[in-house]
């Protein structure tokens, strides 16, 4: 196998390997089989055109060209022309495609389904940058920048992924790269001889030194399992390009629509500020009791100390029965009720409100289900707008005795729904310790709280306060005491955290307002958010913190005349039903009240409120943007770089090509000196020209003679009848730049590394292009008018 050839497969079988890293951000890898493909197609073409051989920009050419061509077959072969050509309508329908999944990209948890559309950015994608790594490390011959795209491919998934072995697939994307610049080298250094080249030494030969293939092989081997060991030994820091995107269930970041829910939030401020209350949805039921019919969105479970967001989730197809809500046990007596909820044609809210917790809906369109959360989330651009839809919900009866007896929660709901940030200051802690005191269980702690919040505390509803962020947020509403629903719902969930009873804040609509046709109107100032708190046994159970807001629970309210409590040894009034019954075990999403058995992670959205999170093609538009700034700053580096390698390549060893050869790498050694502050003098003959660097460089005298045989042999060139080949000249030139790098200060250095003088060239170079074209134009207009004075 020939060189070229050699590393074209290496920068194929690099591209690939980066491309393992984003294997975990979809469920299933066959998209992977058909890139690695079309990617085999795409270097082969170029190895062809390079046989040929095409100029660079035509070989380049011919590979985006069948690349495309590619992606036309396999993604739109019934929208094209003889199955292969791309015409208008392959466009569109690679533009609906991309558009599909960029929705789908925005809607779906990691692993996301392999959607036609996200196949097709997958693929795409890896065939980009794999022309990209093509083009730079074969075509061009320069391995190292090619690393760039290989990161930016890397960066888009492990930005995104949210799997634990985010270590292999840096460790598969850095072998690939470190195996294309060994390959890279290989063929450079196998253009000195068997030695250098890595051939095994003849036998009986006295041991010489070793290849520098062999040993740079080691090198990098060392060098990267240093790069993976070393940081384990090192005090840890967040955010390093091996950490995960999170952790654990309620991590609460990543993409698929994870979002800050302050925004939510904010909005439903304005709309309980809103001037005319707008009815949102008309209910029908055959419940009574219209004090527990709130309307839940979402939850928001988990808390950073600046904002309450969701959790991440998997979400999954709509069940016919719902199972039974976690933690909740077979002796709570509950109801099952039927509502008929229909939307106004002008909400378009993502998630479904429902009465909580819903044991079936029936519903039409295209709708996603969230296990844990027991919500309903559209999918592919599917919302409430104009929707009728039936909820069969359980409306769950609890006595205090139920609530004040529960049991300790499972260590899993306790470790994820009792966290707190540190950011969050001591006194939200010592208010609920303060309120509670005298508390003898979770559940009176959590009716003082209540109690604190809607009577005792002294606290005002008013819904023009700002919702806040910030750490100090709940302080200080804590301090002022004025607020609304978000503010209230926010500190009793963190502050019932901070006593160890699992909380989290629910977002909906509070009971609407009944009509005289029997139905329910529940209209924008209904909008509402709640703390819910869980108890073994019953599961997840509402509280009113918020005085003058929806309904008390009846399970909190005082039967003792002077008491705060309830009476624990009486079950409340309300409750009078007779317990349902219970799914199996199997069916149960409480199967030993763990959530991670119910749900793993995903991330949710918000409803009403767009996505914050680092969605992938934000990220790989970041990670283009960063690719584009870093490669103009270094631009006259690589290009320096790359001129040095051409000119003192290995050529010039026979005599048809000696002349070239030697006056290239006389051109290199002027521009070398230029670099380091030695301007070119045109005028002065080689002889002279190279006394003038020797003097003005303070070369030693190893380095002057170097000089003077290029010198020597480009007036051999310029005189000579037939000039020889001369060996060694480019190893003169190298010596002569580590000459000059020894006499000059650092900042010379620096700057001849990175902004070279000798880069004007490329300036005078495209003026002269550019004065060729206008010359080229300028004499062919009067042919041009002589020709049409003829033909007329």
């Amino acid at each position: 196998m020939s060189g070229r050839a050699r590393l074209a497969l290496c920068a194929a079988v690099a591209t690939l390997a980066a491309a393992c890293a984003l294997l975990p951000l979809v469920d299933e890898p066959t998209w992977l089989f058909q890139a690695t493909l079309l990617l085999a197609v795409q270097t082969g073409v170029g190895l062809a055109a390079r046989r040929v051989p095409l100029a660079r920009s035509l070989t380049v050419a011919a590979q985006a060209l069948v690349t495309l061509m590619l992606l036309t077959l396999a993604f739109a072969r019934e929208q094209a022309l003889f199955v292969l050509v791309p015409g208008p309508e392959a466009f569109t329908h690679f533009a609906d495609l991309l558009q599909t999944g960029t929705d789908d990209v925005s809607r779906y948890a990691i692993p996301a389904p392999l959607s036609d559309g996200i196949r097709l950015m997958l693929v795409g994608g890896v065939l980009v940058i794999g022309l990209a790594v093509d083009t730079l490390a074969v075509t061009f011959r320069s391995a190292a920048p090619a690393g760039l795209p290989l990161l930016a491919l890397y960066s888009v998934a492990a930005g995104l992924s949210e799997g634990g072995a985010d270590w292999l697939w840096f460790l598969v994307a850095a072998a690939g790269y470190l195996m294309l610049l060994l390959a890279e080298g290989r063929d450079r250094l196998s253009q000195w001889g068997r030695v250098f080249g890595g051939a095994p030494r003849t036998p009986g030969a006295e041991p010489g030194a070793v290849a520098p293939v062999r040993t740079g092989r080691r090198i990098g081997v060392v060098a990267l399992g240093i790069a993976l060991v070393v940081p384990l030994g090192l005090p840890a820091m967040n955010g390093g390009l091996l950490d995960g995107a999170g952790t654990g269930v309620g991590s609460g970041s990543g993409s698929g629509g994870t979002i800050s829910a302050v925004n939510p939030l904010v909005s439903l401020r304005d709309s309980l500020n809103v001037d005319e209350d707008r009815q949102v949805l008309s209910l029908r039921t055959n419940t009574n009791d219209l004090s527990n019919m709130y309307l839940r969105i979402v939850s928001l479970d988990d808390f950073d100390g600046t904002t309450w967001k969701p959790s991440k989730r998997n979400i999954t197809a709509v069940p016919d029965d719902f199972p039974t809500p976690m933690g909740l046990s077979p002796d709570i007596k509950r109801t099952e009720i039927v509502t008929r909820v229909s939307a106004a044609n002008w909400y378009a809210q993502d998630w479904l409100p429902m009465p909580y917790p819903p044991s079936g809906v029936d519903i039409e369109g295209n709708w996603r289900y969230e296990p844990l959360g027991m919500t309903l989330v559209g999918d592919h651009g599917q919302n409430t707008r104009g929707m009728t839809y039936t909820v069969r919900s359980l409306d769950v009866q609890p006595t205090a005795a139920q609530l004040d007896s529960a049991p300790e929660p499972s260590a899993a709901i306790k470790r994820e729904f009792t966290k707190l940030p540190s950011s969050l200051p001591e006194e939200v802690a010592q208010t609920a310790r303060e309120v509670t005191d005298g508390a003898n269980s979770h559940y009176e702690q959590a009716v003082k709280l209540q109690e604190y919040f809607a009577v005792t505390g002294g606290f005002q509803y008013d819904t023009d306060v700002q919702v806040g962020s910030g750490s100090n947020a709940i302080v200080r509403f804590l301090r002022d005491k004025q607020g609304f629903c978000v503010h209230f719902s926010f500190s009793m969930a963190a502050m019932a955290r901070s006593l160890g009873i699992p909380a989290r804040v629910a977002v909906g609509f509070a009971p609407g307002t009944p009509e005289s046709d029997k139905s329910v109107s529940v209209g924008l100032k209904d909008a509402h958010a709640w703390p819910e708190l869980y108890f073994e046994g019953v599961g997840w159970t509402r509280f009113e913190p918020t005085p003058t807001r929806g309904s008390v629970p009846s399970y909190t309210q005082t039967d003792t005349p002077g008491t705060t409590l309830p009476d624990v040894g009486r079950p409340t009034q309300s409750a009078s039903a007779a317990p349902s019954e219970a799914p199996s075990e199997s069916e149960s999403c409480a199967a030993g009240g763990n959530p991670e058995l119910c749900a793993g992670e995903s991330a949710p959205a918000v409803p009403t409120a767009d996505d914050d999170g680092p969605n992938w093609y934000t990220a790989l538009a970041w990670s283009l943007a960063g690719l584009v700034a870093l490669l103009i700053p270094l631009s006259p580096m690589l290009w320096r770089l790359r001129t040095r390698a051409v000119r003192l390549g290995a050529h010039g060893r026979s005599e048809a090509d000696a002349a070239p050869h030697i006056l290239a790498v006389w051109q290199e050694l002027t521009d070398t000196a230029w670099d380091f502050g030695i301007a070119p003098d045109d005028s002065q003959t080689p002889r002279k020209s190279a006394a003038r660097i020797v003097r003005l460089g303070h070369l030693d005298p190893e380095a002057a003679a170097s000089v003077h045989r290029l010198a020597d042999a480009v007036e051999q060139v310029l005189y000579a009848p037939r000039p020889r080949p001369t060996a060694g000249l480019a190893q003169d030139v190298r010596r002569v730049v580590a000459a000059l790098r020894t006499t000059v200060s650092r900042g010379t250095r620096i700057r001849a590394l990175f902004m070279p003088r000798s880069t004007v060239r490329v300036v005078w170079a495209a003026a002269e292009w550019w004065s060729g074209v206008k010359a080229r134009v300028s004499a062919a207009g009067p042919r041009l008018r002589k020709a049409s004075g003829q033909q007329g």
